[in-house]
């Protein structure tokens, strides 16, 4: 067996994030660096995604810079994944963003995957603090095995 490792071209990266809705957020903070998973949605260059009161919100209000992770994995060689660096913006309806229908525009997307958010039903009501992430820098990889014998 031999494997191929190679980099995803931007628009393969692109599609990556854009048909999954679970990835993991790495944020640093002091002397700590801490993952989270989360579901999101990617559009227009922005993820979208929403969260509960906790640690991790005081660490990114001191530090906005994050990593977000997405994989898709058929087996131990087989694999993509995708990384975004960017810039995190609380969608805080108490402070004005640059871009006021933000918030807006998260919940619409988010309704997407998660039909209920912020409806009575919701089934994740506790995690209200919406956010977005700018895409700064998105990098993708691939391995793929392939077997001699055929």
């Amino acid at each position: 067996m031999t494997v191929h490792f190679r980099r995803l071209p931007l628009r393969e990266s692109v599609a990556l994030l854009r048909r999954n809705n679970v990835g993991r957020m790495a944020f640093a903070f002091r002397n700590r660096v801490d993952v989270v998973p989360l579901h999101y949605v990617y559009s227009g260059g922005w993820l979208y995604g929403r969260t509960s009161v906790g640690p991790k919100l005081l660490a990114l209000r001191h530090s906005q810079w994050v990593a977000f992770e997405v994989d898709e994995i058929d087996g131990v060689f087989d694999w993509r994944s995708v990384v975004v660096h960017g810039s995190l913006y609380l969608l805080d309806p108490e402070r004005p963003p640059r871009d006021p229908g933000a918030r807006r525009r998260a919940i619409r997307l988010l309704r997407r995957i998660v039909p209920e958010t912020m409806a009575a039903d919701d089934p994740v009501a506790f995690r209200d603090v919406f956010f977005r992430v700018f895409a700064d820098e998105v990098t993708g990889r691939a391995a793929k095995a392939s077997d001699p014998q055929r």
